[in-house]
């Protein structure tokens, strides 16, 4: 998934912690098989390479999770949308690299989540114009944690963390307390702007600082607004809490694109979900369910 996966487990038996470990990685390991956009056998590759052409039928789980994906799409009227990719693909962070507005033009053109067409009876997939990606960037790590906590739980771990990249889903208590999770500063890698105690909820946060570059003063990164096939930037971070990671993860990128104030109001209106943004200016924004520690 290029990103760090990080599982802690609390078992009486030793070699039973050990294995269930070693089960959310093999699933992390199945589900970065079957939803990467870089590997060229990927259920996901494949969608990207022929969906235009002609309806590609998909696993149940690939097919549900782009239903999941399509739902936030029409919940945040497109600023959640899986073809981002479709100007995506041409920015390459590593290398400095990003598109020129000819290129950037022609791309955002194919952005819409509306080109996106399921076929429930089929379980297939059809792109309605050609060069039209996806990307489960945004909702499929979250997907992963999920599935890695259903896993432990059917091995009977009643206490445990799973984190992937920025998405993180705590079940139980760690020691007998909450588990503690830190929120770090957008623009100081080794300080938090917060620490949640918080027990069997979802925590995910979107941030301009994982994979970005610099070039004339403006920080372009991974976060995609759909409208513009430019990176987002009325924001530094968003952290979402929320019931599962499926749906803090889909919600924090959201959120991120729609800004603080579109993205406030979404929240606010959503039940059991709240929100914590640090805005272009380093200032922090809180959904109507928390309250700032200074308070």
């Amino acid at each position: 998934m290029g990103t760090r996966i990080t599982v802690e487990v609390s078992s009486e038996d030793q070699q039973a912690g050990q294995q269930a470990i070693a089960a959310v990685m093999a699933e992390m390991r199945r589900i970065d098989r079957a939803m990467s956009p870089y590997r060229p056998d990927s259920e996901l590759a494949r969608l990207n390479q022929h969906a235009a052409d002609r309806p590609i039928p998909v696993s149940q789980e690939l097919f549900a999770l782009l239903q999941r994906a399509l739902s936030y799409s029409r919940l945040t009227n497109g600023a959640f949308d899986i073809t981002f990719a479709s100007a995506g693909f041409l920015y390459d962070y590593r290398q400095h690299k990003k598109p020129d507005k000819a290129a950037l033009y022609k791309a955002v053109s194919r952005i819409s989540y509306h080109n996106v067409v399921l076929d429930p009876a089929t379980h297939s997939v059809h792109f309605l114009k050609p060069g039209v990606k996806i990307d489960l960037g945004g909702i499929g790590k979250g997907h992963a944690v999920d599935q890695a906590i259903r896993l432990l739980r059917k091995r009977a771990i009643e206490n445990a963390l799973v984190t992937a990249g920025g998405d993180t889903r705590v079940i139980g208590t760690r020691w007998g307390r909450p588990w503690q999770i830190g929120i770090r500063d957008p623009r100081h890698r080794n300080k938090m702007v917060a620490m949640i105690p918080l027990q069997d909820v979802a925590v995910s946060t979107s941030g301009d600082y994982e994979r970005y570059f610099e070039e004339n003063g403006v920080r372009f990164h991974h976060i995609i607004d759909p409208k513009t096939g430019d990176s987002a930037r009325t924001l530094q971070s968003v952290t979402i809490i929320g019931p599962d990671a499926t749906t803090t993860d889909a919600l924090s990128t959201s959120v991120f694109v729609m800004g603080p104030a579109d993205g406030l109001r979404l929240i606010n209106r959503l039940e059991d979900i709240d929100a914590i943004i640090v805005d272009s200016q380093g200032v922090m924004h809180y959904s109507d369910g928390l309250e700032p520690a200074s308070k």
